[in-house]
């Protein structure tokens, strides 16, 4: 951990004076939570929850050279990206080791940019500028601490964020991006989510920042609206068994047995990692999956999991379920206990816990009056 001070996002004075409980997370000091985790959680599983997520990475990229480039870094076959849409992709070393996992922007005017996890954006920074273009005609600029980003999400998420928005924000499909006024604010506006529901990004000018924060806030007060912090998004992520770097993925695991092996294509062409990745993907003999424990203690990251009295893995994210009342874990185990209903045992703490492999995600949203997920 870096011993200078942590970053501040252009809302750190607001979270302090609403009661968030501020932590350091990633380099930056973030609010954990304002109320309680299980009510914040509640309220983006039911309402609606806005969070400050200023402190991930945000990479733009200009220049004539800026697809080779992606494909030359990212797993992920840039080139399949159109315009107006986001692709989800890895950061690998040479080894097949993960450096990050990001997102992949191609704005409707076909430029590229990159979402990136908070704790690994100078590492995904070194990693693209050791494999930038000859020539310096092509570049990338780190945009993070000049924006702000905001999420607001949840079933009411669409419906508050359109009371401030001038463009129509049902005709932006999961995984699209576009561009809008929010207020006085020209946005970038995404459709992802790291919660396992319905919601938006907003991206703007950090000067901004209160003036769109607080007109959220206002605009979603009849519908229950309250700010969330880390802890709630953690868990929500949890529930739908979203993988976290550091936990699910780091630079050692395999992507494979994270279950993110969908993100290398292989067949596109040379690029870092490639030839690791060829030989983890014939080799890999563990899966991450899910577990569901008999009783109610939590197995942190970092329990072992056992079939029988032989270890087969380990817990990577453990937590007690607000939204499915239940102990639940992630772990990436051997591939020959991987069965759904397979009985196995959790050592949390020195108490062997009876836990059985249950399908991911734990949690998945309902679905419309339309028939789609949103």
């Amino acid at each position: 951990m870096s011993s200078s001070a942590p970053l501040k996002t252009a809302l750190h004075s607001w979270h302090s004076s609403h009661q968030g409980r501020i932590v350091e997370f990633g380099g930056w000091s973030m609010p954990v939570q304002y109320s309680t985790i299980v009510q914040e959680h509640e309220t983006v599983r039911n309402r609606v929850g806005l969070f400050d997520i200023s402190h991930m990475g945000r990479i733009v990229f200009s220049g004539p050279d800026v697809l080779p480039w992606l494909q030359r870094v990212t797993t992920n076959d840039v080139a399949a990206l159109e315009p107006g849409k986001i692709q989800y992709s890895l950061v690998a070393n040479a080894s097949g080791g993960l450096i990050d996992d990001i997102l992949v922007y191609r704005g409707g005017d076909g430029d590229y940019s990159i979402v990136c996890n908070a704790s690994n954006r100078l590492a995904v920074l070194d990693q693209l500028k050791a494999h930038a273009p000859a020539g310096g005609a092509t570049q990338l600029l780190d945009w993070t601490l000049a924006t702000t980003m905001i999420a607001i999400q949840g079933p009411k998420a669409e419906k508050v964020l359109q009371s401030l928005c001038d463009v129509p924000l049902a005709n932006i499909g999961y995984y699209h991006v576009t561009t809008g006024n929010v207020l006085k604010a020209k946005c970038t506006i995404s459709r992802t989510g790291y919660t396992g529901e319905d919601g938006f990004e907003i991206s703007f000018a950090e000067e901004m920042a209160v003036f769109i924060w607080e007109a959220l806030m206002n605009a979603g007060q009849s519908e229950g609206i309250e700010p969330c912090g880390l802890g709630a998004r953690d868990t929500l992520r949890f529930e739908a068994a979203m993988p976290l770097y550091g936990h699910e993925l780091d630079s050692t695991t395999d992507p494979y047995a994270s279950g993110v092996g969908w993100a290398v294509k292989l067949k596109k062409g040379d690029f870092v990692g490639r030839d690791a990745l060829v030989q983890f993907k014939a080799n890999s003999l563990r899966q991450r999956v899910g577990l569901e424990l008999e009783g109610k203690r939590i197995a942190r990251q970092g329990a072992e999991v056992l079939a029988g009295d032989s270890p087969i893995g380990t817990v990577t994210s453990g937590t007690y379920s607000p939204t499915l009342g239940k102990s639940l874990a992630m772990a990436i185990i051997d591939r020959a206990s991987s069965a759904i209903g397979t009985e196995l045992t959790i050592d949390v703490r020195g108490h062997r816990e009876p836990a059985r492999v249950v399908k991911l995600p734990f949690y998945s949203r309902p679905v419309s009056s339309s028939g789609t997920s949103l």
